[in-house]
């Protein structure tokens, strides 16, 4: 039977042309540096985000993680939006892996105030840590896509303390589709940057973690630390390739579907959209005036053929992606109707 899944774009399969190109990939030893298709995916990876350098990890919290764990001293401090991934989604690695300590701020969903950043970047004093490093999001896990001159005036402070900026771009594209803008004019205000292939790229693993040639080359040595050294890698990597040369520009389908979605979700009664978070490929929504359990919606959507997450804190969220039609959308939306009015 075939699902319609909306939980993640992380349920996404790989597309024909990225088996056929894993079938036939050169491999070698990428622990020895051996592996040319991960050495072409690394060059090409960082050439698109306008970096000297890149390295292929299995994960975007992997990739996250080895940012931090690379740029940090342990007991260096990280200030984040208290809504952000590395804070909610990441099982608290950052205190395990890296030894930092987070210094949350408060975000206007997603977005950090320059100003605050700035007020709390640790001075000198034998009682306080050091501010190691400074973490943005882009797009958003709410969503959203922040805007570039928020970026910019954040990456202005960190460069007038000398602290380097990492964002986690685990849905870069995504952003740069809604901005309309290469990947390089959001990546131009950080120092490192991780973006995920397995997302709505469709690939089956991977992210990339790109900076400088230094930076890279120390956190190389740490992703084997981490248990992170692959073989022969270029069979995933190869997938990888074809997500970002084909698979980049059609992400606006996924952001068009998304909206439609939403507003059809919208015209149910008792059902709360947030259009105005529909930026990218994501639709949250509360349904609690409906009276309708979301444990229950869970069951019953997977009886009819879709797959759903229950709420977070009260909301769902749905999500396109490539193997979601606006024929499928059409059936949810039904679906939905049907059992809350029924």
């Amino acid at each position: 039977m075939r699902y319609i899944d909306l939980r993640s774009d992380t349920v996404t399969m790989p597309t024909l042309e990225m088996r056929k190109a894993m079938y036939e990939a050169e491999v070698g030893d990428d622990v020895y540096r051996d592996d040319p298709t991960v050495i072409e995916l690394e060059d090409y990876a960082a050439k698109l985000v306008n970096k000297e350098a890149a390295i292929f990890v299995p994960s975007g919290t992997f990739g996250n993680q080895l940012s931090l764990f690379t740029h940090c001293n342990r007991g260096d401090e990280v200030i984040l939006g208290d809504d952000c991934h590395i804070v909610v989604h990441e099982v608290g690695a950052a205190s395990v892996i890296a030894g930092v300590q987070l210094r949350t701020l408060k975000s206007n969903k997603g977005m950090l105030d320059p100003d605050e950043i700035k007020s709390k970047i640790r001075g000198v004093d034998i009682h306080y840590p050091k501010t190691g490093l400074i973490c943005l999001e882009n797009a958003h896990s709410n969503g959203r896509v922040i805007p570039l001159d928020n970026m910019e005036k954040i990456f202005k402070i960190s460069r007038e303390y000398d602290i380097p900026v990492h964002l986690d771009g685990a849905r870069l594209f995504n952003a740069a589709s809604y901005l309309n803008v290469e990947p390089c004019e959001i990546t131009r205000y950080c120092d490192s940057v991780m973006f995920c292939l397995s997302k709505g790229l469709c690939a089956p693993v991977g992210s990339i973690l790109a900076g400088s040639k230094d930076f890279i080359e120390r956190a190389r040595k740490k992703r084997k630390l981490m248990g992170g050294g692959l073989r022969q890698a270029g069979i995933l990597a190869a997938a990888g390739i074809v997500a970002l040369k084909n698979m980049r520009e059609r992400l606006k389908e996924d952001h068009e579907n998304a909206l439609y979605l939403g507003r059809e979700l919208s015209k149910i009664p008792n059902i709360k959209v947030f259009l105005d978070d529909i930026h990218i490929n994501m639709v949250f929504f509360d349904m609690s005036d409906t009276g309708y359990s979301t444990s229950k919606l869970v069951e019953e959507f997977y009886k009819k053929g879709i797959k759903i997450n229950g709420d977070e804190g009260g909301i769902m969220r749905f999500v396109t992606n490539y193997w979601v039609t606006k024929e499928d959308i059409n059936y949810v939306v039904g679906t939905m109707r049907e059992l809350i009015l029924k």
